[in-house]
């Protein structure tokens, strides 16, 4: 950001103020002078210094004895030079003032959404619009200015204007800016807005085709929001995203992060690969929607590949969504954990999640339910002697993750069935998880006793570690049923 001006002196506050309501007597696609009543307001910037950054930001035919006094000093290019870096310096002045809710509404009390506005409006810079959409981003995250650039005639229809834009900084800013405002109150205004193919058409070109990864991000986000906003918003946009084939751009979007998380490791790229599994996830329990992106064997793999990366401190939360997104597939399409039961790098990447479930109750649930899915097809009583140590071998491997995750949750019971709506039948997983650990393990210790199967144990059964994790699961299989 650029640096700040001194503070002016009183007389100087006093000389801007008048210049100010004097200058904004223009046409009518300019602001009006603001009211004397509205300066009296608490901040930590004097109000004054914030008028006379504004007057700054004001259209050059709303400054005119201020060009002509330049225009005499340098010349037309000196001065168009000198104007622009003095609007970037005051914008971007602004553009942090207006991420503090006092400064904020100072703003919006004093114009700066018409100024704003009318640069929108007639700018060719890429700069300027990207400050203005800036601006604006940070004045949206505050109730009260929301609300006033949702009443500014024609600034929401301006702001969606933006997206025709090849920059990608403006794509962003504006991305950012709508994203804010399908998460508010007056979110259905905003989805009006967007309703139209053409406009959602180019969001989903956008994030289809660029190869920045703020842009896939902030696209991404503006989509996430669309998708989590109330039920209207719903109502407007997901039938007409979904003729557009949405579901098909997000799986694309992954199938690509996914080759870049394998391949390279760019930790710019984790936060990416985060929102397109949230966006995933909000689809995947739309009702009416969901069946055609559960369906999708590629989107499937995907994720059951995300669970069985090795390095999941790099990308533990998207580890942690892929996870849930797998719980709602298979509540849903449950022929699916036949061939996952036989998929032992994927049991094991499932353990490894539950470090990263601490404080996500519904995450832990998931893990569990998908836990039981699999086990439950374990066949232990038909399978040979070497099968079956593999299953060992890897309950044995995570059983500190396991009594980890059962005695540091067991605090949790109240709190689990206060969210038995969030986790319904999911609240029991864990228990049905722990009979089938339990059945297994009883197994494998069954064959000690068979002489020929001795050498096939040696390696791996120790009796220690086998009973710890028994009274563990034994224990919390009784809480659980209780």
């Amino acid at each position: 950001m650029a640096p700040s001006a001194s503070a002016p002196t009183r007389e100087e506050e006093e000389e801007e103020q008048q210049q100010l309501e004097e200058e904004l007597s223009v046409p009518s696609h300019h602001p009006s002078a603001p009211p004397d009543e509205l300066f009296d307001i608490s901040t930590t910037v004097d109000p004054s210094y914030v008028i006379s950054l504004i007057r700054k930001l004001l259209p050059l035919d709303a400054r005119n004895g201020e060009d002509e006094e330049d225009s005499g000093r340098g010349g037309e290019n000196a001065r168009v030079s000198a104007g622009e870096v003095v609007w970037e310096e005051c914008g971007c002045v602004l553009w942090d003032l207006a991420a503090n809710q006092t400064h904020a509404e100072l703003m919006v009390q004093n114009l700066i959404l018409e100024v704003l506005s009318a640069h929108l409006m007639v700018t060719q810079s890429v700069r300027v619009t990207e400050i203005c959409l800036g601006i604006m981003g940070n004045l949206a995250c505050h109730e009260v200015p929301m609300k006033r650039i949702v009443s500014t005639n024609g600034l929401i229809s301006a702001i969606v204007d933006q997206l025709s834009l090849d920059d990608t900084q403006c794509l962003c800013e504006a991305f950012r800016l709508l994203s804010l405002g399908l998460q508010g109150s007056e979110c259905r205004i905003w989805a009006e807005a967007l309703q139209s193919e053409h406009i959602l058409s180019r969001i989903l070109w956008v994030t289809e085709n660029t190869l920045n990864p703020q842009l896939i991000e902030k696209s991404v986000g503006l989509l996430l929001a669309m998708l989590e906003s109330q039920k209207e918003v719903e109502h407007i946009l997901l039938l007409p995203l979904m003729k557009l084939d949405l579901a098909t751009v997000l799986v694309n979007l992954l199938a690509f992060e996914m080759s870049k998380l394998t391949n390279e490791r760019i930790p710019e790229r984790y936060s990416v690969l985060d929102v397109i599994l949230r966006a995933l996830e909000a689809l995947c329990v739309i009702d009416g929607y969901s069946q055609e992106i559960c369906s999708n064997k590629e989107f499937f793999q995907l994720v059951c590949d995300l669970i069985k990366f090795p390095d999941k401190v790099e990308v533990s939360n998207s580890c942690v969504t892929a996870g849930v997104i797998i719980a709602n597939i298979l509540s849903d399409v449950s022929d699916l954990a036949s061939d996952l039961s036989q998929d032992l790098p994927f049991l094991q990447g499932l353990f490894d999640i539950f470090p990263f479930t601490s404080d996500e109750l519904e995450a832990r649930c998931a893990l569990w339910s998908i836990i039981a899915r699999l086990l439950v097809r374990v066949q232990e009583d038909e399978m040979s002697a070497s099968g079956l140590r593999q299953y060992v071998f890897i309950l044995l491997s995570k059983s500190d993750l396991i009594e980890d995750d059962l005695f540091d949750h067991q605090f949790d019971e109240n709190k689990e069935n206060e969210s038995l709506a969030t986790c319904g039948r999911r609240s029991n997983a864990r228990t049905f998880a722990l009979k089938r650990i339990i059945s297994i393990l009883n197994k494998w210790n069954s064959l000690k006793d068979s002489v020929e199967e001795k050498h096939v144990m040696e390696e791996h059964a120790n009796d220690e570690n086998i009973h710890r994790l028994l009274d563990c699961c034994h224990k919390h299989t009784v809480s659980g049923a209780e």
